[in-house]
Order: structure tokens, then C-alpha cells, then sequence
């Protein structure tokens, strides 16, 4: 049974079904549910319009969870330094800062040089969490 749910969002579509897939898992099982973004830290001109972006997603995505759940939002910092590993990383340390059991994420599903390049957060987050991961794929 699942007491804590966390998802990981995006402002892509598949992020937006992960998102509907967190609550209705969160709903059936009575749990808290978490809504996380990870922004790069570096502080450069554009890192105010990220940060107020992020939480502007974050706003909607609480909107879109409705009020029937104890839900929270928090945007998290990426080491800019690590690049686009930064992101999982920084979702990582939310998982186990928050007590998290379940980690729901949106998948792409890239598939060979383009996943060999790109990589992808929700390969890298199953390698960094200990907690089951519930991925979403657009169908």
C-alpha cells in the first residue's frame, strides 16, 4: 500500500498523464501525493523566468489534481554543473528527502541513438531511487 505518492512533471503531454495516473493512484489508496519540477540552478538572466515558470506548472498541475487529496508542489534545483543528470539527481533527493514509496514519471520511450544521446531522466531515476517507479508512456 502506498502512503506517499511523488510524481515528476514536466510541460509535455506524457508528464500530464503521469500526473492523472499519481492521482488516481493517490485517490485509490488514501495517499499524499507530492508534484515536483526540476529546474537547472545556474543563476543566469533566464534562471527567474525558469523558476517562475516551474511554478506556474506546478500551479496547474495542482488545479488539475483537484481538492479531494492531501497534494503538495515543490520545485526542485538541478546542479547546473551536471547538466541534464542534475534532473534526476535533484528528483532523487526529493524521493528520499520526502519519504516517497511510489515515484511516478512520464517516459518518452526513445529508442537507440536518439536514448543513447538524449538519455533519458526516467532510466536514470530507476538506477538512483530505491522505491518502485510506476512509468507512463503516451499510448
Amino acid at each position: 500500500m502506498y502512503k506517499k505518492v511523488m510524481v515528476a512533471i514536466d510541460d509535455s503531454e506524457i508528464s500530464r498523464g503521469a500526473l492523472q495516473e499519481a492521482v488516481q493512484i493517490a485517490t485509490a489508496y488514501g495517499a499524499r501525493l507530492s508534484i515536483v519540477h526540476a529546474v537547472q540552478g545556474a543563476e543566469d538572466d533566464s534562471a527567474g523566468s525558469r523558476r517562475r515558470g516551474a511554478a506556474q506548472l506546478l500551479e496547474q498541475a495542482m488545479s488539475a489534481a483537484g481538492n479531494n487529496l492531501a497534494a503538495e508542489s515543490r520545485v526542485l534545483e538541478a546542479e547546473a554543473d551536471l547538466g541534464i543528470s542534475g534532473i534526476p539527481e535533484a528528483i532523487a533527493g526529493a524521493v528520499t528527502e520526502w519519504g516517497a514509496d511510489l515515484l511516478v514519471v512520464g517516459s518518452q520511450g526513445r529508442r537507440g541513438l536518439q536514448r543513447l544521446v538524449i538519455g533519458s531522466v526516467a532510466e536514470q531515476l530507476i538506477s538512483e531511487v530505491g522505491i518502485s517507479i510506476f512509468l507512463v508512456r503516451l499510448h
